[in-house]
């Protein structure tokens, strides 16, 4: 004996099932999103300070501490993620957390970052701290670390704490980039 499914609930199942699939995705797609400036932030990158995949290629130490805005002290176990484009691939897996220490300090090591097209290489940051965040991103070239016009704008009570200041030994880039919240 075949057995047949009517019309009705075949139908009645198939909209069932669209829409789950439709607010699952959405779902989805919403818990990989934030209100980040930049692309390629998620909220769910693991708690980690050495975001290389290679200890041979050319390789950038950020270090800093993070200032309060107001009272310019530093301020101790605020959150700091950090992502950016990884080496040779328009994809951003080189993705971390970390916290400050007692006297506002962070650091990091990760590979050298790839860049967008017609742009230059950039490391993204998202500060955390007492309920507040600021995104910011610091931009890299050949000649060492800049700061993008929004963090000049928005970190002008740095002084002369405002600008990195960059070295290079052997493959390895360090940059020191104070950061404000």
């Amino acid at each position: 004996m075949k057995k047949t499914t009517s019309r009705r609930l075949f139908l009645q199942q198939t909209a069932i099932a669209t829409t789950g699939v439709a607010l699952l995705s959405t779902g989805i797609a919403q818990a990989f999103t934030t209100e980040s400036p930049y692309d390629g932030y998620n909220p769910y990158s693991e708690e980690k300070t050495d975001l290389r995949t290679s200890l041979f290629d050319k390789q950038l130490r950020v270090k800093g501490v993070l200032y309060d805005k107001s009272s310019m002290k530093p301020l101790a176990n605020a959150s700091i993620e950090v992502w950016h484009l990884s080496p040779n691939s328009t994809k951003y897996r080189h993705r971390g957390k970390l916290r400050t220490n007692d006297a506002g300090a962070y650091n990091f090591i990760t590979d050298y970052p790839n860049h967008e097209l017609a742009k230059v290489p950039r490391v993204y940051f998202k500060v955390t701290h007492a309920g507040d965040e600021v995104f910011t991103d610091l931009v890299l070239n050949e000649t060492g670390a800049h700061v993008s016009d929004t963090h000049w704008k928005a970190n002008q009570h740095l002084g002369d704490k405002l600008f990195p200041t960059s070295e290079k030994n052997l493959n390895t880039s360090i940059i020191n980039y104070n950061l404000s919240i």
